[in-house]
């Protein structure tokens, strides 16, 4: 029975130790196609407001223009949460190559990883903070006709 090279164990823990990150970047791939869903709908919605309003009077004009900014607002949030939460994912890519780098290279970059890491998870409490925040305007804004409080 042969007894395998150190580097080998080392480079097999790296791949243990980035499992929990890849897991997570999977979460968050889940999520960045929820928010760019929700992005894609906001855009469809301003598109039919624009229409439904044309050619209309003095006050439809007005509803288009409170909708148009309701609009960009949730637009703005959507764009934020996509952004700081796809910036969470490259952060958890670095956190993965620095593992493997700090296995194969006998490399003391434990401090970067755990600083990756921090960093990768506040922005993506930031991201996902943006997204409540457009779903709670959204929530506010859209009203079904017969529902309670009707």
């Amino acid at each position: 029975m042969t007894l395998l090279p150190d580097h080998v164990h080392d480079i097999a823990g790296a791949i243990q130790l980035a499992l929990a990150p890849a897991f997570l970047l999977t979460g968050i791939a889940g999520m960045l196609n929820v928010m760019t869903g929700r992005l894609g709908r906001i855009m469809d919605r301003s598109r039919a407001v624009v229409v439904e309003a044309s050619g209309g009077d003095a006050a439809t004009l007005e509803w288009m223009r409170r909708q148009l900014r309701t609009l960009e607002r949730r637009r703005r949030y959507a764009s934020y949460a996509i952004t700081a939460c796809t910036i969470a994912a490259l952060l958890l890519c670095s956190v993965i190559a620095s593992l493997f780098i700090e296995a194969m290279f006998d490399a003391p970059l434990k401090w970067l990883i755990g600083g990756l890491f921090t960093a990768a998870t506040i922005t993506l409490v930031v991201g996902l903070s943006f997204f409540l925040r457009e779903v709670h305007m959204a929530m506010r804004t859209i009203r079904i006709p017969g529902g309670e409080g009707e």
